[in-house]
């Protein structure tokens, strides 16, 4: 027999805060970097986006050094696109991060930028995103807030390409 709490009639077997501690493990885990190879069993179970069984081999290496982006299935190159990184002053984060959230279009404002309509915005932590940049043509060139800059058909590609939870490692 199950017993109810008066207040809320909610559950005390455990149902209830079994699935409010998956929600707060899943939020917590789009927002902090992940450890280990693109190819190992953890990186690959987690990156199975829901809605999408292509994704198991698909990854991202985004290069600061050479200022390029390669997207991967498996061990076979499917885009290699020239990037516009962080500058020196923010720079973008270094670490194995997952695709959080997508957008068709975002607003993306800082505290010196406020740009509408920012194209096929792909969150990967916190603030930082990958995402299409039609004001400016410095691609190969550190000039961002912090975020990866694409070309917009590049960025399209890239984002009907990749789907939410798409293995991102960047390095230097």
């Amino acid at each position: 027999m199950q017993t109810w709490i008066r207040s809320g009639g909610i559950r005390s077997s455990g149902t209830f805060f079994t699935g409010v501690a998956l929600i707060v493990v899943t939020l917590f885990s789009w927002s902090s970097p992940l450890t280990g190879t693109p190819n190992s069993t953890t990186a690959t179970a987690t990156s199975v986006d829901q809605n999408s069984t292509n994704n198991i081999n698909r990854w991202i290496e985004i290069d600061l050094s050479e200022q390029r982006l390669r997207a991967w299935e498996g061990n076979k190159l499917v885009h290699s696109y020239r990037i516009s990184g962080g500058k020196r002053s923010t720079p973008t984060p270094i670490g194995r991060f997952r695709i959080n959230s997508k957008y068709r279009t975002h607003r993306m404002r800082g505290r010196d930028y406020n740009i509408p309509d920012v194209p096929y915005t792909m969150y990967f932590y916190r603030g930082y995103a990958i995402h299409g940049a039609y004001w400016h043509k410095r691609f190969g060139t550190p000039v961002s807030h912090g975020c990866v800059n694409l070309p917009v058909k590049q960025a399209r590609d890239l984002y009907n390409w990749a789907s939410t939870g798409t293995l991102v490692v960047v390095q230097k």
